[in-house]
């Protein structure tokens, strides 16, 4: 296998980090492998510990590597968390080419002209979505690419993130040896990956529900519109387990997985299970029925919670309903407790791949599909050019932030201007 011909994304979360690497092969794509590791060094979605949090990557790196059997250098990087923020844009500029045809360099430059946003020094641009292109006063166009036109338009979304939380996530991916290809908003990633055209277009609530924080993403008119981050998830559950059963957190980690069921109504009274109470040697016999009488009221309260924040986003009402991800909905019972709650069409979005179909899995592969997405678009349009044929050419270029670090610490705003694909956006 060529290396070209593989892209490798990095999912850290608060409970797992996985890597996973997928194969572009004569214009399919697969899943070839998958590493996960225990995260250590995060809260909540955030980075507490740089040294832990590198030996959790390289963990699962190394997982990866030895079930495919190749190196990985390279990786997409998913990022998240509540200092995300969505800002719209616009940019214009004048078609180059003398024959008028909107082209590649158009596009880049285009949205570019977008990017040119006053922002606050703590914040840093991480991608830029276009809503919408507009050639010479004609709206709805998805891709101008090959139309003819004088003046070029884009209605886009500025995706922003804090300053000190992009670079503390980059700074544990290169020190585990890896080299940073781009940032993919793991929301949008996933979005793409879950949600059907329709979905996307109508209005749908894409609800990521991890370990530690539970990320709201708004799709609306076929792209992202707004997006919040809760500090809840399946820990909580697990520490109402090891509270309520006076046990260890990892022993309630474990019944959790093993027997945790979210409905009340769907919990087996004959299903038995033991546990070592804290602060003694003494273990003590519980039903399925009494674990499901402690995780229903917190998994309700986590819905409740969603909805209320989806209300206070101003969309209290989206034709496409609830669609959720995350490893905490695959517990047994957690789709009727949502439909309950939210009072709406709700959904479970699993990746359909050989080795992913899992909730949890959503936004690793969302992040490769996002890339794949871009790549195609990319590689339609520049089949002409006489280096096509490697198809780095086709990915954004990055410059290795091992090789410069201060280049990857410190992305000024007149480099962003200067450079059509800076660091990181």
């Amino acid at each position: 296998m060529s290396n070209n011909d593989i892209i490798v994304s990095l999912d850290i979360g608060t409970s797992k980090v996985r890597a996973i690497i997928g194969e572009v092969n004569n214009g399919t794509f697969n899943i070839i492998g998958v590493g996960s590791a225990d995260s250590e060094g995060i809260r909540k979605g955030a980075i507490v510990d740089i040294d832990q949090t590198v030996q959790s990557i390289r963990s699962a790196v190394d997982h990866a590597e030895r079930m495919v059997g190749i190196q990985i250098s390279e990786v997409y990087v998913g990022i998240s968390g509540n200092h995300i923020g969505l800002q719209s844009s616009h940019g214009v500029v004048a078609v180059s080419n003398e024959d008028r045809e909107i082209g590649e360099e158009d596009i880049e430059r285009v949205l570019k002209a977008a990017e040119v946003v006053a922002l606050p020094p703590d914040r840093e641009i991480i991608d830029v979505v276009a809503k919408q292109y507009v050639v010479d006063g004609l709206e709805g166009i998805q891709d101008p690419r090959g139309m003819i036109g004088v003046r070029l338009e884009v209605e886009a979304i500025i995706i922003t993130g804090a300053k000190t939380a992009i670079h503390n996530l980059l700074r544990c991916v290169e020190k585990s040896g890896l080299k940073i290809k781009d940032l993919v908003l793991m929301s949008l990633g996933a979005g793409q990956l879950a949600l059907s055209k329709d979905e996307k277009t109508m209005g749908s609530v894409l609800v990521d529900i991890g370990a530690g924080s539970t990320t709201i993403a708004i799709f609306e008119g076929g792209t992202m519109v707004s997006t919040s981050t809760l500090p809840i998830g399946g820990e909580f559950v697990t520490n109402d387990i090891a509270y309520g059963l006076r046990t260890l957190t990892d022993q309630a980690e474990k019944v959790k997985l093993k027997y945790g069921c979210a409905l009340m109504a769907d919990a087996a009274p004959d299903v038995t299970f033991k546990v070592v109470r804290i602060g003694s040697n003494v273990e003590k016999e519980f039903t399925q029925e009494d674990l499901a009488a402690i995780v229903e009221p917190r998994v309700q309260e986590i819905f409740h919670l969603i909805r209320e924040e989806v209300k206070r986003l101003g969309y209290a009402e989206l034709p496409g309903g609830y669609i959720l991800t995350g490893g905490t909905v695959s517990m047994p019972g957690v789709l009727q407790v949502a439909q309950g709650e939210l009072a709406a069409s709700v959904r479970i979005a699993v990746p359909d791949y050989i080795g992913v179909r899992d909730p949890g899995y959503t936004s690793g592969v969302g992040i490769l599909h996002n890339v794949i997405r871009s790549i195609r678009v990319r590689s339609g349009s520049s089949a002409n050019v006489s280096n096509a044929g490697n198809k780095k050419t086709v990915n954004r270029p990055k410059a290795s932030p091992a090789s410069n670090p201060e280049a990857a610490q410190k992305p000024g705003f007149i480099d962003r201007l200067k450079n059509i694909f800076s660091d990181f956006i």
